[in-house]
């Protein structure tokens, strides 16, 4: 029943799935915590930057950032983002719009964070001293990161799923050999069956998990 498999690279499509995920998440993680820091800054002009990107980027498809990543950074402007093969500039331009996207989210989640942390803990920190940076840095991100672990995990499996969207410019993960397979053979229910499976595979785990470690660095209030 599964003879039609073989040919296909199934694992190395996912696995180029799960590089999508790890390299977006990261720059995400990242990208999102600067932007929250932007938007709790006492300097308006960061504030509006990152009001504006937030609410900008998060209300535009994520297929036409993807889509803009390759027409319009790489073939218009000829940003190849140091890479010279045509497979590796498309995934390092999917792991930019990825991460363009999903930081947005991030950004929120962080901040909602930021939000939960006793402002007097705030003006304590200010009193004796210590800088914006130095505050964050210290005093708020910390307790910000364990406030929003499961929201955080959240973005995370979206990301996953949404790492789908590559293929529109031809990076070979999961939904474009999902897409070749279903094109050449009469298997439409069991191919839509295996990834999902797969999907599956990858995004509960990761939510059980990060579901525990939720839990267990809580902030006790």
């Amino acid at each position: 029943m599964f003879d039609f498999l073989q040919g296909y690279d199934l694992l190395g499509a996912f696995w180029v799935t799960v590089q999508l995920t790890v390299y977006s998440a990261i720059g995400s993680l990242i990208w999102g915590t600067l932007l929250a820091a932007m938007r709790v800054s006492p300097v308006p002009l960061m504030r509006g930057f990152g009001t504006c990107y937030v609410n900008i980027v998060r209300n535009i498809p994520l297929t036409v950032i993807i889509v803009f990543t390759s027409l319009g950074l790489f073939q218009t402007l000829g940003v190849s983002l140091g890479a010279d093969k045509f497979t590796t500039i498309n995934f390092r331009l999917a792991v930019l719009g990825l991460t363009a996207y999903t930081s947005a989210f991030v950004c929120e989640a962080v901040r909602s964070g930021i939000n939960t942390v006793p402002l007097g803990q705030v003006e304590a920190a200010r009193a004796i001293g210590l800088s914006f940076p130095q505050v964050l840095r210290i005093i708020v991100l910390p307790q910000a990161f364990r406030s929003v672990v499961g929201p955080l995990a959240n973005v995370l499996i979206a990301l996953t799923k949404n790492t789908t969207v590559a293929a529109a410019i031809g990076v070979a993960e999961a939904a474009l050999l999902m897409r070749e397979m279903i094109e050449n053979e009469a298997q439409l229910i069991l191919i839509s069956a295996i990834f999902a499976l797969g999907f599956i595979c990858l995004t509960l785990p990761t939510g059980l998990f990060l579901g525990w470690v939720a839990k267990k660095v809580a902030v006790k209030r």
